[in-house]
């Protein structure tokens, strides 16, 4: 599973445009999302590489047997083809960017 956790040495102060600007480098492109408590996403795949980035809320992510909670911050690599599913964790929507490889 490959996780990263926001580095405000190497890029700033955690913001919606500092992660997007980190990601859109990188090659993606990224949409904004909100997702309300109760959000689940059952077990599915996708035909792109992604990143699910999250800006607010907890996101509990299972990918390749293994469950993360991401938290602000914490950007998640989604492989095209990986089975994956994914839950809001809590009282708090989940504010999220997802960005897929162009």
């Amino acid at each position: 599973m490959q996780l990263e956790h926001w580095d405000e040495a190497a890029d700033g102060p955690l913001s919606e445009s500092a992660m997007r600007r980190k990601l859109e480098a990188l090659g993606y492109s990224v949409t904004r999302y909100v997702y309300p408590p109760g959000t689940y996403f059952p077990d599915h795949t996708h035909a792109v590489d992604k990143i699910d980035g999250v800006l607010a809320g907890r996101f509990r992510m299972t990918l390749h047997g293994e469950t993360v909670v991401l938290e602000a911050g914490d950007m998640l690599y989604v492989p095209a083809g990986a089975v994956h599913s994914a839950e809001v964790v809590g009282p708090e929507p989940v504010v999220s960017l997802d960005a897929v490889k162009r």
